[in-house]
């Protein structure tokens, strides 16, 4: 990694990046919750909002509606992804270009790493073009750093959580994005074997807003340096509230009960 290489897409060290690759990884499923946000439009207006630091998106997403935002947006490219139609040992296709990124606009580029699958190794040369093409450019580097595979057993254990954040280091991620291993001494571990790598957790299903919150909070009081999140944002009636009760807990160090204020919930649970 290199210092301040990921400044277009953090804010003061941190980040809230919220990730909209949902469409290719799981399918319309993840739209269900909140059927509008199967149109691009309505994430990209969601980006806008001051608590996000880059938006993370597929190559198709990014040329129809980046250039109405890129005043607005930080583009995150997204470069490979594999549709839940796939059924073989995880692997991810590269469907583009960090040169094609950058003459988007893209302020830095994502990329999956499934270590301990089979394709592996492939997965990681196929990192190493990317992460040095991105150089080139200036642009700052998120690794995807998911474990799986058939060897795997539990690919949110503790030390398999610290292994994939490790590989971000040294494999040249500026920011590494993590399954969240718990608690915040395990997520804590993983930034420790990270070094100046940020360790950023992944927001996972949707959970209720205090549940949700108080993982969040736990994790950057462990040592991670943010979030990054789409379905427990996106499939909320009320994105905005959880993006600014994130921007509290991530930003501001308010306190769950503190930061819970901001949304509706509290509002219902005070009547």
């Amino acid at each position: 990694m290199l210092p301040d290489a990921d400044a277009a897409i953090t804010r003061d060290g941190k980040a809230l990046i919220l990730a909209y690759d949902h469409g290719i990884e799981h399918g319309p499923v993840d739209f269900e919750p909140n059927p509008e946000t199967a149109d691009p439009e309505r994430v990209f207006d969601l980006a806008t909002h001051d608590a996000v630091t880059a938006l993370a998106v597929g190559k198709g997403v990014a040329e129809a509606y980046y250039p109405s935002y890129a005043d607005d947006v930080s583009l995150l490219a997204k470069l490979n992804g594999t549709s839940n139609l796939w059924m073989g040992e995880p692997d991810s296709a590269v469907n583009w270009s960090v040169e094609y990124a950058a003459e988007l606009g893209a302020d830095a580029i994502g990329f999956t790493l499934y270590g301990g699958s089979n394709n592996e190794v492939e997965m990681a040369e196929e990192f190493r073009d990317a992460q040095e093409a991105a150089r080139d450019h200036d642009m700052g580097v998120v690794m995807w750093s998911y474990p799986r595979g058939q060897g795997l057993k539990n690919d949110t254990d503790p030390g398999t959580i610290a292994y994939a954040a490790r590989l971000g280091l040294e494999l040249g991620a500026d920011i590494a994005k993590v399954k969240y291993p718990g608690s915040p001494e395990a997520i804590g571990e993983a930034a420790r074997m990270a070094g100046p790598t940020k360790v950023v957790m992944s927001g996972g299903s949707k959970t209720d807003d205090r549940a949700f919150l108080e993982t969040v909070a736990g994790a950057i009081d462990g040592g991670a340096k943010g979030l990054a999140v789409g379905r427990n944002v996106f499939q909320r009636e009320n994105p905005k509230e959880i993006l600014d009760a994130l921007e509290a807990v991530i930003f501001e160090e308010a306190s769950v009960d503190e930061a819970l204020k901001l949304t509706s919930a509290s509002a219902v649970a005070n009547d």
